[in-house]
Order: structure tokens, then C-alpha cells, then sequence
């Protein structure tokens, strides 16, 4: 006779299977060529070996999204890839299914890894409530809006202008100008509105705008108007209470348009849990400026001053919070939580499985969780037997992050190291003042041979309320031999006309290939002699700054020129060139 197990110890073999399960953790290793990712377990120590330019959190189902020569693929726990980096990108898993990118466009995928939609989409997004929101243009140039099924067939037709995503089985879309609907999940139209603008679905209410200049308010499912418009902007409405702006202060309403917050805010975070983040500039002159947060309830008791600069979402009761100096966790009052870790820097923490996770001052390290550090990244990269590069943190203001590169054993080696932290941007930087701007710089070790070592130093200056910052790149070339810095002049012989050969070059380039059609009509005018440049195994490399000749979302347009191309000019006797030959 066959003994079947009883509940309880069905029940004990589950919990002794969950003691067993082994947990991975995405961990970067700083070295020559940037930094490669791998997956360590729980004591620190690296299961997957760090080998793919990035890696994704596993997730649920055990899969984990990586890069390796910048195409993206799946792999398992094993390290066994399900999905081989074929793809331009690939999205979380969501009931099922991940959206992939290729030169076709958006498709799907299933959890085995099999392409599920029978042609690509211009978007695809994610999967809820067993739909995902897809686009292309029709035939008449219109750019429609539709959703797919699970099995990635187009259930709902793209005839929408616009949609949002499923919730509680119905969607808000945009049939045309001035017209919207809800419709439920196979397509059907529950109710119409016919307004400039509806959007923000969320507890049976909508935000509704009569004209485009007009203010938003709100309308019930059917269409009656339970709020007069009379609110900037009005989000959706989330456990009874919905974040709106009068002018440009937020504050929080409830169903009848009550303010439980009054709208004296610069930012207003919803953090889950009931809880929320107020925000302040910490200068009324300047409400630009990044704020300062409290944390208040949904019936708009403050539990704290304004002394925060980033507090995460809440989960379980906790969450992640951070100040000018520390990032640590923070009970629902928003209290530090003491037995928990506190770490210097900002950033966020968050309970990952087995272990506590950091994300502080763009560095990742794991805890255990009594608070002890089970791995953080290398901060020493071997070069030769005898040098190596040390990664320093320069830190004077909450607003000002910079890694710079520090060279150690060789020749001429302080005044190497100073040349690089200028280069880094290490500078006099005020310690307890509101700065205009925020910056943070990095560095990667792009190319060594020989004794020539190539040092990426990039940045970024984000000036408070600006649309947008902007991106810094400088290349040092550093013989390790000998401690000079090389120049592009380096490269060429002293008679020949570098500046004029690699400009028509540069200029071939650009009128013969398509690579290059972004580039601005008629603003190519050639290089300098100090032209922007980096070496790398396919060649010299020359770039232009952001705008120069280029719009901004082309970033630094770079020319690859083998040096097959110039060998008449070369200077193969030169110290440059003799470095890394």
C-alpha cells in the first residue's frame, strides 16, 4: 500500500525546499573594457561568472534578462540561455509574456523563449489583465492604437489614437479629437465622453479637461461630473485620494474634491501603503531646485519635517530613504529603522530575497540581514604586474559625484594622478551649499595593449529645471611605461597634414554613409588639430560634442577610421604610436 503525504508534511517538504532554493543576485566586476556583470549568491560569491556587459534582476520565473556584445538574450539560473542575445532590448516578463525589440520592431515572446506575435508591431507594451497595448501606422499614415492577446493575436483592432492600459477589466481610449470611451476587455464601448482631453482612469473616476486651455476635473464612469474642472493637472485617483496642481503646487483631494493636503507643495509622491512624500524646494525662490520630502499619510497627518531627498515606494511597512549624507530604512511614521542598515551616500535599499540590496551613489553592494557587506564592487583593477588603477569617490556635495581614476605604480605618478583628477572634474566644490546644478562622473578603462592605456572619463551636468543636461567624454591615452599623456598631433608625422586628411575622410563618411544622415547640412567644416579622439582595435577614432554638428539626441557622433587608411601620415616611429606596437 502506497502512504500518501499528510498536509503537514507536504507542507514542512515546501518550506525545506524553500531553505534549499538558491537565490542570484546581478553583481558588476570593474576591469579593462568597463565593467562586466555576473550573479553571486547570498554569501557573495559569483555562481555566474561576470561576463555580460548587463544583468537584469532574476525574476519570478526564474529567467534573467542579460547583455553580451550589445544585443540582449534570456539565461536561466544555470546560466543556460533561453533566449539568445539576438534582441535590441527586452522587457520584464508580465503574466507570461516579455516584449522584444529587433530591426523589425516590438514582438513577443513567451516564457520558452518562442516569438508569439506573427509580425512586428511599432510598440508593444506591457501585458495586463491578459492585454498589451500595441501600435503601428496604417496605410494612411495614422498611428493607431490596439491591443493583443495572450497568445500575441490582435484581439482588439488598432483603430484607437490613443489607449491606455487594462485595469479592473476596462480601458480609456481616444476614438478621435474630442472623443473617448471605455471599453471593456474584447473591444466593446461602454460609455463615451466627448471632451478636449480625458484621462487618469483609476476607481471608477476620470480626469477631464472641456478645453485645451481649460482646467481638469473629474467624471464618474457615466459620465457625470463629480468634480468641476478647476485643478492644473489631476492624476488618478488611488485609494480614495488623487494628486492634483493649482498652478504649479500639488496637493491631495479626495472623491468630492476636498483638499486633505492643501496644494503647498513642489512635489507631491504617492509611496504606496497610504503614505506619501511632500516636497519642498529648499528655497522658496527657486522652486526648480530639487526638494526636500516629509512623509505624511493619506489623511494628511505629517510625520516628519522636510528632511529627506528621496524616499522609495513602501512595501511590508518599510521603506527607503535618504539624506544629504546617509540612505537607510524608514518605518511608516518615518522614523530610521535602527537595526537596519544605514549606508553612507544616496540611494536606495530594498530586501532582495536572502539578502538586502543597495543601489548607493551608483554603485550596487549587498548586505545580509543583520546588516553585514557580503560583496560590493572592486574599486582596484589590475593593469600589469606592477600598476594598477585605483577607482576614488569625490563626494564634497550632495549634488556633486565623481569616480575618478588614480594610476599606481608608475613613472611620474602624481603629477599623472593630477592631471586625472582634473580631467575627472575633481575641483573646489562648496560642502554644505544649494548648488544650480547636480553632476556625476565615472570612468572605464576602454582599451590597453601593449603600454598604451585608454581612460574613458564621462559626466554628467544636469543645471536644476533645465529640459535637459549635458553629457561630457574626454579620452586620456597614458603610456604606462613612461607616465605621458598623448596628444592627436602624437600620432602623425610632424610634416603631414593630419587636420586635412582626416577631414576629408570624416567628410566621405558622411556623404556616403546613411549611418551619418542625422548630421546637421552644411555644419561639417572639418576637425581641429585638437580634435576629440580615442584609439580602440578597430582604429583612431574621432568625435563632436553634443550639438556641434549633430542634434542633441545623437549624442557624441563618432568616426572610425582604420589606421590601414593612414598610413602615410602615421608617425610608426613616434613614442604614440610604438606605445601600443
Amino acid at each position: 500500500m502506497v502512504r500518501r503525504n499528510t498536509d503537514e508534511e507536504n507542507w514542512i517538504t515546501y518550506l525545506l525546499s524553500l531553505s534549499r532554493m538558491v537565490y542570484l543576485f546581478p553583481a558588476a566586476v570593474k576591469g579593462i573594457g568597463g565593467s562586466k556583470w555576473g550573479y553571486i549568491n547570498e554569501k557573495g560569491l559569483f555562481v555566474l561568472s561576470p561576463k555580460y556587459e548587463r544583468a537584469r534582476d532574476f525574476q519570478e520565473n526564474g529567467l534573467a534578462i542579460v547583455e553580451v556584445n550589445n544585443l540582449t538574450g534570456i539565461i536561466n539560473s544555470d546560466g543556460y540561455f533561453i533566449v539568445k542575445p539576438k534582441y535590441q532590448s527586452i522587457s520584464p516578463f508580465s503574466e507570461g509574456r516579455a516584449t522584444v525589440i529587433d530591426s523589425k520592431g516590438f514582438k513577443v515572446i513567451d516564457e520558452s523563449g518562442k516569438e508569439i506575435t506573427s509580425k512586428a508591431y511599432s510598440f508593444i507594451g506591457d501585458y495586463q489583465e491578459g492585454r498589451a497595448l500595441a501600435a503601428n501606422t496604417n496605410e494612411h499614415g495614422e498611428y493607431l492604437y490596439g491591443f493583443l492577446n495572450r497568445r500575441g493575436k490582435g484581439v482588439i483592432p488598432l483603430t484607437f489614437e490613443s489607449a491606455n492600459d487594462y485595469h479592473n477589466g476596462k480601458a480609456l481610449v481616444k476614438i478621435k479629437e474630442g472623443s473617448f470611451a471605455l471599453i471593456d476587455l474584447t473591444g466593446r464601448i461602454l460609455k463615451s465622453y466627448h471632451y478636449e482631453m480625458v484621462d487618469n482612469y483609476g476607481e471608477g473616476m476620470l480626469a477631464f479637461r472641456p478645453s485645451n486651455e481649460g482646467k481638469w476635473g473629474y467624471m464618474d464612469e457615466t459620465g457625470n461630473i463629480v468634480i468641476e474642472p478647476k485643478y492644473t493637472g489631476a492624476q488618478s485617483f488611488i485609494e480614495g485620494r488623487a494628486i492634483v496642481n493649482v498652478e504649479y503646487n500639488f496637493g491631495l483631494i479626495d472623491k468630492q474634491g476636498n483638499f486633505i493636503i492643501k496644494p503647498n507643495y513642489n512635489r507631491l509622491l504617492y509611496l504606496e501603503e497610504n503614505r506619501y512624500a511632500l516636497g519642498k524646494s529648499p528655497d522658496p525662490q527657486k522652486p526648480y531646485l530639487l526638494p526636500k520630502y516629509a512623509i505624511a499619510d493619506s489623511n494628511g497627518q505629517i510625520y516628519t519635517g522636510f528632511i529627506y531627498n528621496g524616499v522609495s515606494p513602501y512595501k511590508d511597512g518599510i521603506a527607503s530613504a535618504f539624506n544629504d549624507e546617509n540612505t537607510f530604512f524608514i518605518d511608516k511614521r518615518g522614523q530610521r529603522i535602527e537595526f537596519l542598515p544605514k549606508v553612507s551616500g544616496s540611494g536606495s535599499l530594498v530586501f532582495d530575497q536572502s539578502v538586502i540590496k543597495g543601489d548607493i551613489d551608483l554603485r550596487t553592494l549587498y548586505f545580509d540581514k543583520k546588516g553585514k557587506v557580503v560583496w560590493k564592487q572592486n574599486k582596484v583593477i589590475p593593469v600589469t604586474d606592477d600598476s594598477s588603477v585605483i577607482e576614488n569617490k569625490f563626494k564634497p556635495n550632495k549634488d556633486y559625484l565623481v569616480y575618478y581614476p588614480q594610476v599606481k605604480g608608475i613613472k611620474n605618478q602624481e603629477n599623472v594622478n593630477q592631471t586625472l583628477k582634473d580631467l575627472s572634474g575633481v575641483k573646489i566644490i562648496p560642502e554644505n551649499t544649494q548648488l544650480e546644478s547636480s553632476y556625476i562622473g565615472d570612468f572605464n578603462i576602454t582599451f590597453y595593449k601593449n603600454n598604451l592605456m585608454v581612460i574613458e572619463i564621462n559626466g554628467y551636468e544636469y543645471p536644476f529645471g533645465a529640459a535637459h543636461g549635458m553629457p561630457i567624454k574626454k579620452y586620456a591615452h597614458l603610456n604606462l611605461k613612461t607616465g605621458e599623456f598623448f596628444h592627436l598631433k602624437d600620432l602623425f608625422s610632424p610634416k603631414a597634414d593630419y587636420v586635412k586628411v582626416l577631414s576629408e575622410i570624416i567628410g566621405e563618411q558622411i556623404k556616403n554613409d546613411d549611418q551619418y544622415s542625422y548630421v546637421f547640412p552644411e555644419t561639417y567644416k572639418g576637425i581641429k588639430a585638437d580634435q576629440p579622439f580615442f584609439i580602440s582595435k578597430e582604429g583612431l577614432n574621432l568625435y563632436f560634442q553634443p550639438y556641434e554638428i549633430a542634434p542633441y539626441a545623437a549624442g557624441f557622433p563618432t568616426f572610425t577610421i582604420p589606421f590601414a587608411e593612414l598610413n602615410n601620415i602615421l608617425n610608426k616611429n613616434g613614442a604614440f604610436w610604438r606605445s601600443f606596437h
